[in-house]
Formats: structure tokens, C-alpha cells, sequence
């Protein structure tokens, strides 16, 4: 007995021991706070702002009800349209997508136009001149006229000289341009015909024809890169850029069209599920009002049947402005011109739910949206902006190295002009011949026989020369490498900025996807839950066993549990939408083509 009452000592000892605290815990009192609290407490005393007399008088008008219809269009026959159909109008007929287009092909355009530097020039240019000018001396003069020296009969009349007349006309033409290797090039004939009356010249009038071919070659600076070169690399570059920005424009437009249409779907069929539910809150309160007047039901429940009446009508008339704001949402996305008649058209959806995608995991998205994302694109793109200004920058650093080599034949030609009498005195006189010695025979002729002797080479001119230049300061290309390095830090950041939105994107829009159908099976048990509640309650109401506010209250239940339902529907389409836009695929799956982007929209 007494090892039976130690035992039990030891036991209650412990348990104590375990249930009392040796430290301070959060339920326990402070000594500082109140033992207890004083009854009564203090009412604290409320503080009312100062309230205006707004609008004295003022009631709401009596007002009847509108008709329930869309408006500005016609109420009916309604006009179905699908999703495919509202894809195609907005591809061919946005007015967003139409700019894109357009930029799109103004950067094609940019790219013709930085090809314009390496065009093959055509060089036309015909002139003509004609002088009198005075002679100077006697060796430079045309033929005179007889002039009177002197007055009476010792004048003396002799032939004097004359004014000189030079009539030219020359034409030049021919080729010259550059390459992309920076080579430039010339290649010109210039023929000329002169008349010239000075009386020492042996040819009146005589042809000149002259072949002149250069070629500058760059050995060090502007070899290979050079500024023509650039731009049209850049131009190649910011078209692919811009190509991809009108692809984020698109596949953004195509979301925005999907996510209207699909929103509408919803409104629409919010439409009938505020009817569905103000039809049996009218049948509802036409029993109540017959129990009533039967005297099985108080009069008040059939009043307040009737404000369930009023606030479902209420709904009715908010879902059908839901509509018509979608509607117009839908058609500004689709059509460009205000007088387009889809503006009168009741529109209604007519495209089933599509397949669900098969689940895929988190990397395979990604992966995917890295392959297929025109951002991607967009980003490598100012990564290769950033190489060809650092290319640029490097070469413009080179000295200045230039071999330059022309080549010039002459061809001349001309009718051998009359020699004059004392000129021929003096031929015969000093070197006993009977006339002055006549130029070669093959510069004799007109312009045919100077561009002969053109061709022949005749009279050639030769010439090389070798050009180096250095900038001592070097700011240029000392500027142009601080841009390149700036860049390519930007495209850097560009691309990690791509790559992590992508990441996030990837995992919200799989999130959305998973959590819309788990939303969409629990509001569909929620629904169908929410319809035995309801039919087992009016069942009771009829046997007398519920209230006129318990039917009533299941009503709301079940238009909330319905329209839970539709918004879970509609979340779930809209995540599908938004799994193809991160993905990419929503270009490809809509058959996108640039080509004819916005065409109706710019056509008209």
C-alpha cells in the first residue's frame, strides 16, 4: 500500500513538474498589465466630420425602364462570327498591325536605299563656250582687217591683226561608283571640238577624245568596313529588328482579339444566366403572390420576392452592357473604317471551346519561347548592331593607306589649217625646204580619227601614287569604340532581360493554366452543388418546411456558383492564349504573314 501511494506521489510530482513553466511564455500574464479589466470600460466618443447640405431637395427622377437592347446595332438576326474569322479581319484590317506592316517595309525600303552608295553612277555632261577675245601681239591674233595709218596722201593701209574667236564643245560622260570592299572607281570620255581662228594654229578645228580610268584602293582604313558599308549592314540589321517588332505587335494584337472574344463568349452567356435567374425569381414571386393571397404565406414574403425581381432585372440589364462594350472592344480590333458594317452587326460567337494543350513542364516552355519569340530576335539584333559598330570602330583606327592608279589616253585629231605666207618664207629660208613640215598623217582628220587614236594609245599618261594618313588625335575612332563597347553592354543586358521575362512569363502563364483548371472543376462541383441546394429548397418551400428568404438566398447562390463557373471557363481559354503567346506558337498556329499584314487597312 505504501509503494502504491509513493508511486503515485512521484507521478503527481512529475506532472506538475512538466506542466508548470520554468520561462516566460507569450500566454502568460505580465505583472505589468491589469489583473483585470474595469466593467464598465470607457465608451469612446465618435467623431463625426462635418457633413454639407449637398443638392437640397434633390430626388431621383421616376424613371422607366429602357428597352433591353444593344445599341447601335440591329437587335437581330444576329451575326455569328469565330475566333479563326475574328483573327483573319484583325491581321488584314487592324490599324496597328497596319502601321507595322508599313514599318516593316519601310525598313526594306532604308535597306535599297543604303544599297544607293554602291550604284554605278552615269555621268552625262555636255557644254559649250564661245569668246572674242582681243589680240594681244601679233602671234596671238586672228585674221585682220585693213586698217589706215596716218591721214591724207602719205596714209599708209596695211592689214593689222584681228580679234581671236574660240568656239567649244565638249561632252563628258561615263561611269564610277564604289564596292563594298571600298574600292572606288572612275571610268570617263571626255571628246571636245574647238574652232580657234588664231593664224599660228595648225589645226582649225581640232578633236580631242580622252579615256581616263581610276582606281583608289584602300590597303588598311575603310578596307572591308568602311562608313557605305556599315549602313547598309545597320539598315539589314534594324529590318530584321523591326520585322520582329511587327511579329510582338501581331502576336500581342492576336491575344488581344482571343481574350475579347473569348470574354465575350463569357458575357454572353452571363447574359442568360442573369435571365435563367430572373425567371425563376419571377416564378418564385407569382407563388409567393398566390400563397398570399390564399393567406398560406405573409404578404411581406411576397415583397420581398418581388426586390429579388428588381435586383436580378438589375443584373440582366448590367450583363447586356457587358456585351455591348465588348462588342465594340472586339470590332475596333477587327476593322479599321468607321463606315464598316460589322459596326451594325450583333455579334455572337460561334467557335466551341478549342482542345486543351497537353501539359507540358516548365523547361520545355521555355525552351520553346526562346526558339520561337520574336523578342529573342529582337534583343540578337542589337547584339549584332553592337558587332558592327565595334568592327567599324577597329577599322577606323588603321592609318590611312590608299594606292591610287589612272591611266589617261589621249586621242587628237584635227583639219590642218592654212600656213601662213611668211611663216612658209621662213620654213623655205632656214631649212631650204618648199613648204613647213605637216603634222603626223593619223592626227589629221575629224572627232572619228581622235577617238581612234584614243583607243590606239597613242598618247598615254600613266600614274600611281600612294596616299597615308594618320589623325594625331584620334577622337573618332576613340569615340566610335566607346559607343561599340556601350552597346554591347546594352545588348548584354538586352538579352538577360529577355531571357529572365521569359522565364517569368513561362511560369506565370503555366500557373494560370494549372490553377484555371483546378478553378474550372471546383466551380463545376460548386454549380452543380449549388442546383440540388436550390431544387431541394424549393421542394421544401412547397411542403411548407423552408422561408420565402431561404428559396430566395438559393437563388443568389446559384447565379454566383454559375457565374463562378463561367469566369473559371473563361480564365482557362484566356491561360491557353496566353500559354501560345509566351510560347511563340500563337504566330504559327494563326498562320501569320507579313506580306499581307494590314493590306485592306493600307488599301483604303
Amino acid at each position: 500500500m505504501k509503494t502504491r501511494n509513493i508511486s503515485a506521489i512521484v507521478a503527481l510530482t512529475a506532472l506538475a513538474i512538466s506542466v508548470l513553466p520554468f520561462e516566460r511564455i507569450s500566454a502568460q500574464t505580465d505583472s505589468n498589465l491589469p489583473a483585470r479589466a474595469t466593467i464598465p470600460t470607457a465608451i469612446p466618443t465618435a467623431v463625426f466630420p462635418v457633413l454639407p447640405s449637398v443638392a437640397p431637395g434633390y430626388r431621383a427622377p421616376q424613371v422607366a425602364p429602357s428597352a433591353a437592347e444593344i445599341i447601335g446595332v440591329t437587335q437581330q438576326p444576329f451575326v455569328g462570327i469565330s475566333l479563326q474569322d475574328a483573327i483573319a479581319m484583325a491581321l488584314l484590317k487592324n490599324p496597328n498591325l497596319a502601321v507595322s506592316a508599313s514599318n516593316f517595309r519601310v525598313a526594306r525600303y532604308d535597306i535599297v536605299q543604303a544599297k544607293g552608295a554602291f550604284d554605278v553612277q552615269l555621268h552625262l555632261e555636255p557644254s559649250s563656250s564661245f569668246s572674242v577675245q582681243p589680240p594681244s601681239n601679233l602671234l596671238e591674233a586672228g585674221p585682220g582687217e585693213v586698217g589706215k595709218y596716218g591721214s591724207g596722201p602719205s596714209a599708209i593701209y596695211t592689214q593689222g591683226p584681228g580679234n581671236i574667236i574660240q568656239h567649244q564643245s565638249t561632252f563628258q560622260y561615263g561611269v564610277g561608283g564604289q564596292l563594298e570592299n571600298g574600292t572606288t572607281y572612275q571610268a570617263g570620255i571626255q571628246q571636245q571640238r574647238t574652232y580657234n581662228n588664231s593664224i599660228f594654229n595648225a589645226y582649225n578645228p581640232y578633236y580631242i577624245a580622252s579615256l581616263n580610268l581610276s582606281v583608289t584602293q584602300p590597303l588598311l582604313k575603310n578596307f572591308g568596313m568602311n562608313a557605305a558599308k556599315r549602313q547598309l549592314k545597320l539598315a539589314l540589321v534594324n529590318a530584321d529588328a523591326t520585322t520582329a517588332q511587327a511579329l510582338i505587335d501581331t502576336s500581342n494584337t492576336i491575344a488581344q482579339v482571343e481574350d475579347t472574344y473569348w470574354n465575350l463568349v463569357a458575357a454572353w452567356r452571363n447574359v442568360a444566366i442573369q435571365e435563367e435567374a430572373l425567371r425563376e425569381a419571377i416564378l418564385q414571386q407569382q407563388s409567393n403572390v398566390r400563397l398570399a393571397k390564399r393567406g398560406a404565406a405573409a404578404p411581406i414574403d411576397a415583397v420581398e420576392s418581388e426586390t429579388q425581381v428588381a435586383t436580378f432585372q438589375d443584373d440582366v440589364f448590367s450583363a447586356l452592357e457587358n456585351v455591348s462594350q465588348l462588342q465594340n472592344q472586339l470590332k475596333s480590333l477587327v476593322v479599321t473604317d468607321a463606315a464598316d458594317p460589322i459596326w451594325r452587326a450583333n455579334l455572337v460567337p460561334s467557335s466551341d471551346v478549342g482542345q486543351l494543350p497537353s501539359a507540358e513542364d516548365l523547361e520545355t516552355i521555355i525552351s520553346e519561347a526562346h526558339q520561337n519569340r520574336p523578342e529573342v530576335r529582337q534583343a540578337e539584333d542589337k547584339r549584332l548592331e553592337a558587332d558592327l559598330d565595334r568592327a567599324y570602330a577597329k577599322n577606323q583606327s588603321l592609318p590611312q593607306a590608299d594606292v591610287q592608279a589612272a591611266y589617261l589616253s589621249n586621242g587628237f585629231a584635227g583639219l590642218l589649217a592654212p600656213v601662213p605666207a611668211f611663216l612658209t618664207g621662213i620654213c623655205s629660208s632656214t631649212s631650204g625646204l618648199k613648204a613647213c613640215p605637216t603634222p603626223p598623217p593619223q592626227t589629221q582628220g575629224t572627232m572619228a580619227f581622235a577617238y581612234h587614236n584614243m583607243w590606239a594609245g597613242y598618247f598615254p599618261t600613266f600614274n600611281i601614287a600612294l596616299v597615308v594618313g594618320y589623325p594625331l588625335q584620334g577622337n573618332l575612332a576613340r569615340g566610335l569604340r566607346g559607343v561599340a563597347s556601350e552597346e554591347s553592354h546594352q545588348a548584354a543586358i538586352l538579352l538577360e532581360g529577355v531571357s529572365e521575362r521569359i522565364g517569368a512569363e513561362a511560369r506565370n502563364a503555366l500557373q494560370s493554366y494549372q490553377s484555371a483548371l483546378s478553378r474550372l472543376n471546383a466551380s463545376r462541383q460548386s454549380r452543380e452543388a449549388a442546383e440540388s441546394v436550390y431544387a431541394s429548397e424549393v421542394r421544401k418551400f412547397h411542403r411548407g418546411a423552408s422561408t420565402t428568404f431561404l428559396v430566395l438566398q438559393r437563388q443568389v447562390e446559384l447565379a454566383q456558383a454559375r457565374g463562378r463557373e463561367l469566369q473559371a471557363q473563361t480564365a482557362l481559354n484566356q491561360s491557353v492564349v496566353e500559354l501560345q503567346r509566351v510560347e511563340g506558337t500563337i504566330l504559327t498556329n494563326n498562320g501569320v504573314n507579313l506580306q499581307t499584314l494590314g493590306t485592306e487597312a493600307l488599301a483604303r
